[in-house]
This record gives C-alpha cells, structure tokens and sequence, in this order.
C-alpha cells in the first residue's frame, strides 16, 4: 500500500486593504480550476473537483524536494522602492578658501590624497598676515604699558594723590587699548591659526617688546589646516598662483558617511518617516545591501515632477558608494494594527502566466 499526498491547486493573487498595487506584496487565496500539464512517465493523476488535486506518491514527494509550511498571520506591510542618487554628505564637506591674499608657497596636498583635521594643505605667503601679526604685537605691547599706568592710576586714586575726573581720563584709555588689542587678536583667529600658534608668537613679542621692531617676527607664511578628516575631491590652485579669499582652492569630503537622495511621489508620504530604516542597492553591486536612515523629508513637493525630496544618510566605510551614482531606496511600512495572511515567497509558484500555490490535502492509500 502507498500513501499519496493530494495537492489541491488555488489561484494566488496579490491585494491590500485598500485594492490590488504593484508595490504590495500581501496575497488572498481564491476559487479557480486552471489546466494541469504534466510530464510523460510521471506518476500523477489529475481528478475533477472544485479545485485541480494531484495525487503525489512519497518517491515524487522526496524527488520534488516537497516540503510542508503553514500560513503565518502578520502585520501588513508595504514595500516601497524609490528611485536616488548618492550624494556628497555636505555636514562632512569643507571648501578651503584663503582668509588673507597670498601668494603660494606650497602645495601639501593634491586629489584623492587623505587628509586629517589640523593637518596643513596649503602654505600662503602673505605681508597682509605679516602686517597683523606686527600690529598685534604693537597692540599688546601697548596694552602691558597701560596695564601697568593703570594700575598706578589706581593707587594714586587710593591715595588721593590725583582727581577722580583724571582716573577716569586714564581707565577710559586703557580699556581703548583693551579693545584694540582684543579686535586684532581675533583678526589673527579669523586667519585660522592655532591657538599654539599665537602663544608662540606672543612670547616672542615678549622678548622683543623692549627693541619694540615687531616686523622682525612677524612670519608671513599662513598655513591653510584642513577642518575636517576626508579626501581632497576638488582642486583648483598652484604652486606661485596668486589668490585671493573669494576662490575656491580644496574641497574636502568625509567618503565615509554619504548622503542618497531619493524621489518620493506625493502617494507614497503617509508611509515615509523620520528615522526609518532604508536598504539601499545599486545594480553595480548586485548582492549588496547598504542601510541608512532617512534624515529629512523635503516640505515641498516639486510643481513639475510632483516628487518629495527625501535625505538619507547612508554609512560608507569601504567606499563602495561614490557620489552621482545612481541607486534604489527600499523602505518597508508595517502596520500593526493590520494583518494579512503571508506565505513563504518559495510557495508561490507560476502557471499560464498566473500566480498559484498548492495546498495539501487529506493523505489516501493507493495499492
């Protein structure tokens, strides 16, 4: 005696709440009796009922690989797929311009090189950097010398040893000289040099303030520090080039973290959040899965393209991702309070161009 397993044969169709869509991936079983081709020399017999049956022997079964599952209740879901482009991410992208006009002394850097933040790109040469850097000097120079009259001043008030109106003329000079030397110190910070820097500098002052030629110090050479880690992507400058603060010299990008911009249409809004989690691929890596997060949601839809902007910041530690590619964003919308009855992808099969599963029925005994 043999046991044969019999497969009732169903029509699969896709559907959601709201009607079939492309994008859905959620299925209802319904009535239908297809044809049913089979192979010569197979064991299989077809019988007439509501539905197509198959009577499967155990050696079909084992040949066929069949195996046996249950449906699953789940919370529907939605899939979306967006078209993108990688992009630069601009939080972690620096342009590097000249603060003074100079003249270029040197080149540290050049395309696709590696940079870290504080590491110097370019060497200006420029008398306007010398010039505040002497006129700094001369400020504090003068700003000890009427720390010290000041003081004085103080005591003589204390002793009565000159008016009140004439210590007044006195503490109004020296804070003028207090707000010089406090504008020149940040002309010196607006030029991007250390704060190692400018104590250096300082203490040589110190030194010279009795000779009182600050010139002699004063280092006209300006080093251009990069701001940020990352890669030199853009390069526009030579070594002798004379520049001047409105150009553009670098551009340093940090690769390892980019930004994919995707294009959602205004249907697809109610399923798009802040924070959610979105796969991204790209056909040059086929098997390659890139997570990211969306960051924003454009508040304006596109007149034209009647498209929502959406930012997602994607990691890209092996740099795999190059900006002005092009990729998909797929994101997956579940709501909880909704459930659909799911089977496994492998249990949907194709016949005549329709969607089918098969559902096993009551075993019998065949002689």
């Amino acid at each position: 005696m043999k046991k044969l397993l019999i497969f009732s044969l169903i029509i699969f169709l896709s559907f959601c709440a709201g009607g079939p869509s492309e994008s859905e991936d959620n299925s209802a079983l319904v009535n239908s009796s297809p044809s049913l081709q089979t192979q010569p020399g197979q064991e299989v017999h077809a019988e007439e009922h509501d539905h197509e049956v198959l009577h499967v022997s155990p050696e079909q079964q084992k040949a066929w690989l069949i195996s046996l599952g249950q449906p699953q209740l789940e919370p529907f879901q939605k899939i979306i797929t967006l078209p993108g482009i990688v992009s630069l991410n601009q939080n972690q992208t620096a342009q590097i311009t000249p603060f003074v006009s100079g003249k270029v002394a040197e080149l540290k850097t050049d395309l696709g090189q590696e940079v870290r933040q504080g590491e110097t790109l370019i060497v200006l040469n420029s008398p306007e950097f010398a010039r505040a850097q002497a006129n700094f000097l001369q400020a504090r120079a003068n700003l000890l010398l009427s720390q010290k009259e000041y003081e004085r001043a103080q005591k003589l008030l204390a002793s009565q040893a000159i008016e009140e109106k004439e210590f007044l003329r006195r503490k109004a000079e020296h804070e003028k000289i207090v707000t010089e030397y406090g504008v020149l110190e940040s002309i010196l910070h607006s030029y991007g040099i250390t704060p190692a820097y400018l104590e250096a500098l300082i203490a040589k002052g110190d030194a010279l303030s009795q000779k009182g030629d600050f010139y002699q110090i004063a280092n006209p050479h300006l080093p251009l520090l990069s701001p940020i880690n990352g890669t030199v992507i853009f390069r526009d400058v030579i070594t002798g080039e004379q520049v001047n603060p409105d150009k553009v010299l670098l551009t340093i990008a940090n690769l390892s973290s980019l930004w994919v911009i995707l294009d959602a249409y205004e249907k697809d809004l109610p399923y798009l959040k802040e924070k959610s989690s979105v796969a991204i691929s790209s056909t040059l890596y086929p098997n390659q899965i890139f997570h990211g997060r969306i960051e924003t949601i454009n508040a304006i839809i596109d007149e034209k393209l009647r498209t929502v902007k959406v930012r997602v910041v994607v990691p890209n530690s092996k740099r795999l991702l190059k900006p002005n590619m092009f990729v998909q964003g797929q994101i997956i919308w579940q709501d909880p309070n909704q459930k659909v009855l799911t089977l496994p992808e492998e249990a949907v099969q194709s016949l005549n161009d329709e969607k089918i599963v098969f559902v096993a029925g009551a075993e019998i005994n065949s002689p």
